[in-house]
């Protein structure tokens, strides 16, 4: 579980570094344009300048500073309002020809260069403002010549560009983030069917498989993987599982032969010291009946699922039946024995399977509770479902112990030197399994150096609700299985 919720989690990481990316690469992208197409522009407005430059020039060297005069006024003469800008003036700044009257501010103090000003009438300009970009350079004679260009038109286009490519950058991020949301979503839903599925398969339903969408996708392989290996795990613990209920099934009456030869031997011998030890044989066989019982119990109930004889039964009622056989074992090693029935709780279930599961716990806590220890027995309501719980003083179960517990023969480390075979605690889980029950192990007196055990049972309570359902259901043809509660069955 911890894995896919990593899994979760990077895929998330991984959606928002494809954004970035994403993102990142249309950003230098459209960067890249602007920066060729502005330069393309702006280099296509100083080679025109640099034309008209030359062309100048040459009128300069075959008709003189005459020439140059007459050429420049020609030109503004035809259009005052052109696109070409002109200032040629003596070297004290004095205009001799020009569609403008003075230098740019700022200008004066370039000997030679680029410059970029604005058309208003400081500078003599009669028409609206604009921008303009021009080349500054002297004349023999100590001549100074201006020739520039009008540059509100590209600088527009500029804008338009600019202003294209925010609005292309804020569209592409908020589709990129869209796609990132998208793609995490849609991953994030596939690991949470994988992560819910999972989690049911470990509370029990190993018949459960991860689904499919036919894509053939990594997610599909690695469900396809998971079932797979499921299918492996199921039929290697349906393996076992034969073996063992086989064993105890073909061992059983050989065993129930040699228990009843032993007790014939028993009553027949008169040597005191062989009958103690034939009794003991007797009693050691009889420890392997009990075992390989539990076995078979335990396989019956998990192949008989939930096709048990459910009748509606009052949990206090059969808990009060359990603790009057019980209490008398509590009561000779000097235990407190209490209980606390809350009245008409009521579930619906197997009697017989019900009172086997509520003795097994109420006897494990009579066994793992010292002379003078407490139990406590509680039957109560909490909200839709029935609550039995048994609390002891003994010496309790490590936490890092009480996933193993319901494992078959699994017994913890303090009381492997106590009789018994494992095996109570297997038979308790598939009783409450049957009845869609939940068990929960905790400490009775946490922190303690005897923090005893808690074990509390939840079961959906039976309500007249339920009843009428079910009457309904029975009556229109349909199935009764739904008007049950469909709590989780818990493994613990």
């Amino acid at each position: 579980m911890k894995l896919l919720s990593q899994l979760r989690t990077s895929s998330f990481q991984l959606a928002l570094l494809y954004m970035v990316v994403f993102a990142t690469s249309v950003f230098l992208l459209l960067a890249f344009i602007y920066w060729r197409t502005a330069g393309f522009m702006t280099a296509q407005t100083d080679e025109t300048i640099e034309a008209e430059i030359a062309g100048l020039a040459e009128q300069y060297r075959s008709r003189g500073v005459n020439g140059l005069i007459t050429i420049i006024r020609e030109r503004v003469a035809r259009d005052p309002n052109a696109k070409s800008i002109y200032l040629l003036t003596t070297d004290d700044f004095l205009k001799l020809a020009g569609n403008i009257e003075t230098w740019p501010e700022g200008s004066r103090s370039s000997d030679s260069g680029w410059i970029n000003f604005t058309l208003n009438p400081s500078v003599g300009w009669q028409g609206p403002e604009r921008l303009a970009r021009a080349r500054i350079f002297e004349v023999q004679g100590g001549l100074r010549l201006l020739v520039g260009r009008d540059v509100d038109d590209l600088t527009n286009l500029k804008r338009v560009i600019e202003t294209a490519i925010n609005w292309g950058m804020g569209i592409t991020l908020a589709l990129a983030l869209l796609g990132g949301f998208l793609m995490s979503r849609s991953t994030t839903r596939r690991i949470e069917v994988i992560n819910n599925t999972s989690r049911r398969i470990m509370n029990g339903h190993l018949s459960l498989r991860i689904p499919t969408r036919g894509t053939d996708d990594d997610f599909d392989q690695l469900a396809e993987n998971l079932n797979q290996m499921l299918d492996r795990i199921v039929y290697l613990m349906e393996g076992i599982r034969h073996v063992s209920d086989s064993i105890a099934h073909d061992l059983r009456t050989p065993l129930t032969r040699l228990r009843n030869q032993l007790e014939n031997t028993l009553i027949t011998v008169d040597n005191d010291e062989a009958r103690e030890h034939v009794g003991q044989a007797v009693a050691e066989a009889d420890q392997l009946l009990a075992t390989f019982n539990a076995l078979l119990r335990i396989a019956r109930l998990e192949t008989r699922g939930n096709s048990a004889d459910m009748k509606v039964v009052a949990l206090d009622e059969l808990v009060s039946d359990a603790c009057e056989l019980y209490e008398a074992l509590s009561e000779d090693k000097d235990q407190s024995f209490s209980q606390e029935l809350e009245q008409n709780v009521r579930i619906e279930g197997d009697r017989d399977l019900l009172f086997q599961m509520i003795s097994n716990l109420i006897d494990n806590a009579i066994k793992y509770t010292p002379e003078h220890g407490a139990i406590k027995v509680v039957v109560r309501r909490d909200g839709g479902g029935a609550v039995f719980e048994v609390q002891d003083s003994g010496i309790g179960i490590p936490d890092d112990e009480k996933d193993q517990v319901f494992q078959r023969f699994y017994r913890v480390g303090k009381s492997r030197s106590l009789p018994g075979n494992g095996l109570g605690l297997s038979l308790v889980s598939a009783v409450a399994e049957i009845h869609q029950g939940q068990i929960l192990l905790s400490d009775t007196h946490p922190g303690e150096d005897m923090p005893g055990l808690t074990v509390t049972v939840r079961m959906p309570a039976y309500t007249a609700v339920k009843k009428r359902i079910k009457a309904t259901q029975s009556e229109s043809g349909g199935s009764t299985e739904e008007g049950r509660s469909s709590a989780e069955p818990g493994t613990a």
